[in-house]
């Protein structure tokens, strides 16, 4: 599958991403999550599509799966290209999030991935704070394979966990990108567009790196060439 990089436009409004928009010739693959979507809503989701642009739309629904069917229902109606759940709701919550896309045209062609862990999880934070002991590859794996058994298209991980899922033949969407020279922030497991592309990653989510930095075309075309 083509790899691809995929801007996270953590902005506050939608003037501020069309300001950043502006400055390209061509429109990049836009992660559009919980900050904006909340504050502008799915019409500007519609906007965005009108305008050419691919989307992941992540909201991470997680609740009990009858109440997510419906919500995807909706999330159909949008055209996205990707949208996600979160793993730990569970096999029946993931396969009636998949039925909730099917069961409208334009949802067939939406990929359905659920995320492990967050980047900003640790082991640390999974024994102390969460009560888990088993190690953090092994819960992405299990979480990988759950997926796989909903009917999803593959997973959100680190690309650190990369290989796993490359291994049971799903996509990766992988968050926590940086370049070498910037800091990991508040992301704990964290690689560069070039490790991301070794680890086997299908897509990279990146945010800070690009939206902040100098020259925002320049580091998402270095991105570009560094991972696909």
């Amino acid at each position: 599958m083509k790899r691809d990089v995929i801007i996270a436009c953590d902005f506050k409004n939608k003037e501020e991403l069309f300001s950043f928009l502006n400055l390209f010739k061509a429109m990049p693959f836009l992660k559009i999550g919980m900050e904006l979507f909340y504050k502008e809503g799915p019409e500007l989701v519609k906007e965005l599509k009108q305008m050419g642009c691919k989307i992941f739309l992540d909201l991470k629904l997680h609740d009990i799966p009858n109440t997510v069917e419906k919500a995807m229902r909706n999330i159909a109606l949008l055209g996205v290209d990707i949208t996600n759940v979160h793993a730990a709701g569970g096999i029946e919550m993931m396969r009636a999030a998949r039925k909730g896309l099917d069961s409208v045209p334009l949802g067939k062609n939406t990929k359905l991935i659920a995320v492990t862990q967050l980047t900003s999880i640790s082991q640390e934070i999974l024994e102390n704070e969460l009560m888990v002991s088993y190690p953090l590859e092994d819960i992405v794996k299990k979480y990988a394979l759950n997926a796989k058994t909903a009917g999803l298209d593959g997973v959100v991980c680190s690309p650190l966990e990369a290989p796993i899922i490359k291994g049971l033949g799903m996509i990766s969407v992988t968050p926590g990108i940086r370049f070498a020279e910037n800091e990991k922030n508040d992301q704990k497991r964290v690689a560069t567009p070039v490790y991301a592309k070794e680890l086997g990653s299908t897509y990279i989510v990146v945010g800070r790196s690009i939206t902040t930095a100098e020259n925002p075309v320049a580091a998402y075309e270095r991105c570009v060439k560094e991972f696909c």
